[in-house]
């Protein structure tokens, strides 16, 4: 079976968020399925940084093997010879439609001059959702993709690729699609749509966020189109690659562990808070938390909480960077709880890795999250996650019973202050019983969350899509 990514960002080469973790996973393991596979992605200025050993393809393409897959690069000087993928901290490119619609209509291009007749094209987000729309109405009769079906990826609904509809001459479909019917959307475009309607197969990254966007909650307008498409739809959990993030083998983190011997999780937790400039002790809980501050992340609930959550004998590290008023905050706590409080307002990969190694706990109360990968990673390192009922969370952290100690994480059902203190407070108490804590963190890092498990679910759906 030949299956062709078409995806806006990749691992190592460019990425922004979970996306490009995907692309960057999800295609290394369909190949060791034994699926033909590879690539097709924009040549931004950040992958001509990186020590990449390219190919020539043709005039506007290159063409590089990683890990045994080929990625097709395409280039544009204008369109992608710049900072950012998607725009800069001002906002986004005020030509992200031309560049994604030049990039779509390249990639089936370049498909055509090398003759590859792939059986599955696999689309991700909105950057390359008008794939399926091409093909359903300019290459239908075109023998080269004659068996060809596509599948669409929603990462994440809240980006749709809105753009005016005075630019609907940019995308080259026919003028019946410019109805509601096609790619109108209140009043504007979303490229997002066209992918709805006419790709074959849509999944999403988890079961339960194929169920919360069929519903006005969570469906960000979309929840109608998502409906009529529904015996087309699948929901397939992200996975983790099991081998960058590894306790006993990561090079990022000050000591190795592993599930025989936590020893070295101690120690790393000791080399974080002197990192941080917190004092070093092991029995106050440190909470870590690692991600983008936005508003879906759920940042808000600290801003709520931190008077209360600062009356206990705890320590918060926070990583990450994003809006400037939650960056602002969480250096506020800082200032105003030395000693309890670390703010990292920056990116750091290595930082990271010592957040999940060295911290006991992790918060993750995301007000929406279609899968997320902290809390897998956070398993992977014995460090239990704090999370919100939503999306992804909901299907791989189970709520911690006292009563029993059977579950694995602290889970708050409500999104508000009382919900979230008493999962926080309940995690504290759990901690200072360091029989039982010690025996949940340990179990947490028996799980398999790797991509093969998610792979194999993908591969089977191809073949059903297919026949």
């Amino acid at each position: 079976m030949k299956v062709v990514f078409c995806c806006s960002e990749m691992a190592p080469f460019a990425k922004t968020g979970g996306l490009g973790d995907v692309c960057g996973s999800l295609p290394l393991a369909l190949g060791k399925e034994e699926l033909e596979v590879c690539v097709i992605m924009p040549f931004y200025r950040e992958v001509q940084q990186k020590n990449i050993p390219f190919k020539n393809f043709d005039q506007d393409a290159l063409v590089a093997n990683y890990k045994g897959i080929d990625i097709f690069f395409i280039k544009h000087e204008t369109f992608f010879n710049r900072d950012g993928l998607y725009g800069t901290p001002r906002g986004d490119y005020g030509d992200n439609l031309e560049r994604f619609t030049f990039f779509n209509k390249r990639a089936l291009q370049l498909l055509q001059d090398i003759r590859l007749s792939p059986d599955i094209i696999h689309c991700h987000d909105w950057q390359t959702a008008l794939i399926p729309a091409y093909l359903k109405s300019y290459h239908q009769g075109d023998p080269l993709f004659q068996k060809t079906k596509t599948f669409l990826t929603i990462h994440n609904l809240a980006y749709q690729g809105i753009f005016p509809r005075d630019k609907f001459f940019v995308l080259g479909l026919p003028h019946e699609l410019n109805s509601i019917h096609g790619v109108e959307y209140y009043g504007q475009l979303s490229l997002l749509k066209a992918g709805l309607l006419f790709s074959d197969h849509i999944t999403t990254v988890s079961p339960q966020y194929a169920k919360e966007i069929q519903h006005r909650e969570s469906g960000r307008g979309m929840e109608g189109v998502i409906r009529f498409r529904s015996d087309r739809l699948s929901g397939i959990l992200n996975g983790i690659d099991a081998e960058y993030w590894n306790p006993e083998k990561d090079p990022l983190i000050a000591h190795p562990y592993s599930m025989s011997d936590m020893s070295g999780k101690a120690k790393n937790k000791e080399v974080l808070q002197k990192q941080s400039g917190l004092p070093v002790s092991a029995d106050i809980p440190v909470f870590g938390f690692i991600g983008r501050l936005s508003e879906q992340k759920g940042i808000d609930i600290f801003a709520q909480s931190i008077e209360e959550m600062m009356q206990h004998p705890v320590q918060l590290v926070f990583q990450g960077v994003g809006e400037e008023r939650f960056e602002n905050m969480l250096r506020s706590f800082q200032w105003r709880f030395p000693g309890k409080v670390a703010a990292h307002v920056k990116f750091d990969e290595a930082l990271a890795h010592q957040v999940y190694a060295g911290s006991d706990m992790l918060l993750m109360p995301s007000v929406y999250e279609p899968c997320g990968l902290s809390q897998l990673i956070a398993f992977r390192y014995g460090t239990i996650p704090v999370v919100h009922h939503t999306g992804g969370l909901v299907d791989t952290v189970m709520p911690f019973k006292l009563t029993n100690n059977q579950g694995d994480g602290f889970v708050f059902s409500r999104f508000d202050k009382a919900s979230f203190l008493k999962a926080f407070e309940t995690a504290v108490k759990v901690f200072e019983d360091r029989a039982i804590f010690q025996d949940v963190s340990t179990r947490v890092m028996r799980y398999d969350f790797s991509w093969m498990t998610s792979a194999v679910e993908y591969k089977k759906l191809y073949q059903t899509c297919l026949s």
